[in-house]
């Protein structure tokens, strides 16, 4: 991340905050005594998923110019390589799995702009990637953040939603906000 330093820091707590989220939520459905625990194989496919990207956004905020760019590429290269296959095998949670891609895809092109940028010598006399695809990923979760936002604040009853009922949605807007975040930075 090529960011203030501050706004690195924030935004590390804000992904960590969403993917420790996922994690208990992820544990929490694997008991045998969670509702519909052993039925839920999607939700905590979905689960891991964001606990990953969450976390790895954090570590990634936070440790981007320590850690190799490369490294960082395949750590989220792989993920968007098994979601990009799950979603073409499996019709049931396609388009769910499409989006996890989307911001595995997003991390790993983030860490290649960083590895090109590392390349010469740190001095940033121009945008890190592509712009076109980079406006292209911003347009994709400005959208969805706006799209999951408006989701949290009504139920499919229509009323408010209250509770823990809105709290994976809340971590999906979380995610989608950091995402936003991170590629403004480029």
């Amino acid at each position: 991340m090529h960011g203030p330093a501050l706004v690195n820091w924030l935004l590390a707590l804000l992904a960590a905050g969403a993917g420790t989220s996922c994690l208990v939520r992820l544990r929490h459905s694997s008991s045998p005594c969670a509702p519909g625990g052993a039925h839920r194989p999607l939700a905590r496919e979905s689960d891991a998923a964001e606990a990953l990207m969450g976390l790895g956004m954090a570590a990634m905020a936070v440790t981007g110019a320590t850690v190799p760019p490369a490294v960082w590429a395949g750590l989220f290269g792989l993920p968007a390589t098994a979601f990009l296959l799950a979603a073409a095998h499996a019709p049931a949670g396609r388009a769910h799995r499409l989006h996890h891609a989307m911001g595995a895809l997003a991390m790993t092109y983030m860490a290649l702009a960083m590895a090109a940028a590392s390349g010469h010598g740190h001095h940033r006399a121009a945008a890190l990637g592509l712009p076109a695809l980079t406006g292209a990923l911003l347009l994709y979760f400005g959208g969805y953040t706006l799209w999951t936002g408006s989701r949290l604040l009504r139920t499919p009853a229509g009323a408010l939603a209250t509770g823990t009922a809105g709290l994976p949605q809340a971590c999906r807007l979380t995610m989608g906000i950091g995402m936003f975040a991170m590629l403004l930075t480029m």
